[in-house]
């Protein structure tokens, strides 16, 4: 028998990084360990009220050594000593400003507590008006540079970050070099990369986000950008002209990190890539299977044989890429901005009294207090999910609309809001929760319907994550709603299994992915169906969430991500970083930042 060896699958999430030693031959979980990220739980730098979310370097740096050299230190020196290839995976689209050296600002004296030089997380929507900006712009060029990202660039994606962070904050304006993809910059500093020219970007990355194709010859021509903005003009001779596929090597381990680690300088380290990308490969992903990876938000993934869809687009998704999910496929990106978000927000919302009036209570001490919100914060969300499941389903239940966070599929818009409708005196924690549910899995059919209706078909759903594996209520409801089965994979850790299948590959264990999914795969193990006598009235109900959706978004004054005539035209004020916009729209633009409730 082979002589056993190892790989290490890192995923980076939105709260914290999980590290995971994998048999690379069997697929074996040996060891994982999770890492806190300790200044954004502290709520540093971020801004619920703005939009505004970062992530300090040194959380990721710390998490990074503590997981791994954790794994290590539970499976042992001799499975140490075997292990061949490292590959990584992060939320995205997640950028950060860096010098020439590829290190990231913030790590840098001046920088240190400034949030502009930070990672701007997925979910940051500070780059709004900036999207709105691009998509207007991309109206007057030949060719449609946004034709493979859904028609509709987003505030959460490169460009309108990088926009956003130049206008903002003249002292990174003047530092900032070049601008770097979190899923790229990992594998770089794992390397002992010194020169950001040499970075190698993932095309997941690249494709989805920076719109980058090879139909343009890579990015946009840079007189696209110069328009857009002078602050852009030239930028794109500091970024890439090159991407990669997840299958192929980054690099080897530098001195620094394996001493560091106590790892070989001969491990491979991979290429970079976004945490659903490779959670679809974790969770053995099958062509026109839609995989779900469903947590804070969901991220879609679906994949096509290249020849089947190659002129095939879809509008309002978040990108189709060759080669971003498999490579030599079609992947194609989809998700919902809001999902377990949307339940954390209703759970945070019933917690505050408690949390509250326990702070400031004379009858217990404090620790005691934290003891029981904490007790009862673990309870909420299941309590809810078993009341919910008694409520028998009506055409007249109370309604919600899953735009919490905005909407990232389909048809990118992240200044709409949820909308909670049908409330009445009757109306309690549990019928709330439901309506909440059943609007998540309503933003779900709409994804599936988009791909439908313009020529890829979903012939399956795959659940993925934590939200997949500990819900059955929600999954249920989704198969319901859905009308299609549902299958959900073992593993709750399917992105890091994932980048672990990518490190096997990268680390020459296997000669494509397809190879590491089926000897690494750990299968599935339940699956929902849809139930005969609910589905009619869920299909009435989503006609009706249809409905007050298109009423909501037709009525808010910024209904039209794409849609800025009536915005002026805007240039920049290069020395103070500027955008020109009166008065009145930007008012209209924080108006709408209140979330709408009908009653």
């Amino acid at each position: 028998m082979a002589q056993d060896i190892y790989v290490i699958g890192v995923d980076y999430g939105s709260d914290s990084v999980r590290s995971v030693l994998v048999n690379a031959l069997s697929g074996e979980e040996v060891a994982s360990s999770v890492f806190n990220y300790p200044r954004w739980s502290k709520g540093l730098y971020s801004d619920a009220s703005a939009n505004q979310f970062r992530q300090h370097p040194l959380d990721y740096i710390e998490g990074l050594e503590h997981t791994i050299k954790d794994c290590l230190q539970k499976a042992g020196a001799e499975v140490a000593a075997n292990v061949k290839g490292i590959s990584v995976d992060t939320t995205g689209s997640t950028p950060v400003a860096v010098d020439k050296t590829g290190t990231p600002l913030a790590l840098l004296p001046g920088f240190e507590e400034n949030p502009n030089a930070m990672f701007v997380l997925w979910k940051d929507h500070t780059g709004v008006q900036e999207a709105a900006e691009i998509n207007a712009h991309a109206t007057k060029f030949e060719p449609n540079y946004l034709k493979y990202v859904g028609g509709i660039y987003s505030s959460e994606w490169f460009w309108a970050k990088l926009l956003h962070v130049l206008r903002e904050d003249e002292k990174v304006r003047e530092a900032c070099h070049s601008w770097v993809e979190h899923c790229d910059w990992v594998p770089f500093l794992l390397t002992g990369g010194s020169n950001v020219a040499q970075m190698k970007r993932g095309i997941c990355s690249a494709g989805h986000k920076s719109l980058y194709a090879e139909e343009f010859g890579g990015l946009p021509a840079n007189e696209f950008f110069a328009t857009l903005d002078p602050l852009l003009d030239g930028f794109t001779s500091r970024l890439f002209t090159q991407t990669y596929t997840s299958d192929q090597a980054a690099g080897t381990l530098s001195p620094e990190w394996a001493e560091r680690l106590g790892l070989s300088t001969e491990v491979v380290v991979g290429v970079g890539a976004f945490d659903a990308h490779m959670g679809a490969v974790g969770g053995q992903i099958e062509p026109y299977h839609l995989s779900k990876v469903m947590g804070t938000s969901t991220c879609d993934m679906l994949v096509a044989p290249m020849h089947e869809v190659q002129d095939t687009l879809v509008n309002g998704i978040c990108g189709q890429v060759p080669g971003s999910v498999i490579p030599g496929m079609m992947g194609m990106e989809a998700g919902q901005s809001a999902f377990g978000d949307t339940y954390a927000w209703f759970k945070r919302l019933l917690l505050w009294p408690l949390q509250n009036l326990l702070a400031g209570s004379k009858v217990i001490d404090a620790a005691t207090a934290e003891a029981l919100v904490n007790e009862v914060s673990d309870k909420i969300i299941p309590e809810l999910s078993q009341a919910a499941d008694q409520i028998p389903l009506s055409e007249h239940n109370e309604f919600a609309i899953d735009w919490f966070n905005g909407r990232r599929t389909p048809d990118a818009n992240q200044v709409l809001k949820g909308a909670i409708s049908g409330l009445g005196l009757g109306s309690d924690a549990p019928r709330m929760f439901r309506a909440l549910v059943e609007a998540t899995c309503f933003g779900a059919k709409k994804i599936v319907d988009r791909f439908n209706e313009q020529g890829v078909p979903v012939k399956g759903l795959i659940g993925l994550g934590g939200v997949a594996r500990k819900s059955p209520f929600i999954m249920q409801m989704m198969a319901d709603v859905m009308n299609m089965p549902i299958r959900i994979h073992k593993s709750e850790q399917t992105c890091a299994i994932g980048a672990a299948m990518f490190a096997a590959t990268a680390a020459g264990i296997y000669g494509k992915v397809e190879d590491a999914m089926a000897a690494m795969g750990q299968g599935f193990d339940l699956e929902y169906f849809p139930n005969p006598e609910k589905t009619e009235l869920y299909a009435k109900r989503y006609r009706q969430y249809t409905e007050l959706g298109d009423f909501l978004e037709e009525h808010s004054q910024s209904a039209k991500p794409g849609a800025v005539s009536d915005l002026p035209e805007t240039g920049s004020k290069a020395q103070a970083g500027e955008t020109e916009v009166d008065t009145q729209r930007q008012e209209e633009l924080e108006n709408t930042s209140a979330n709408t409730t009908i009653r």
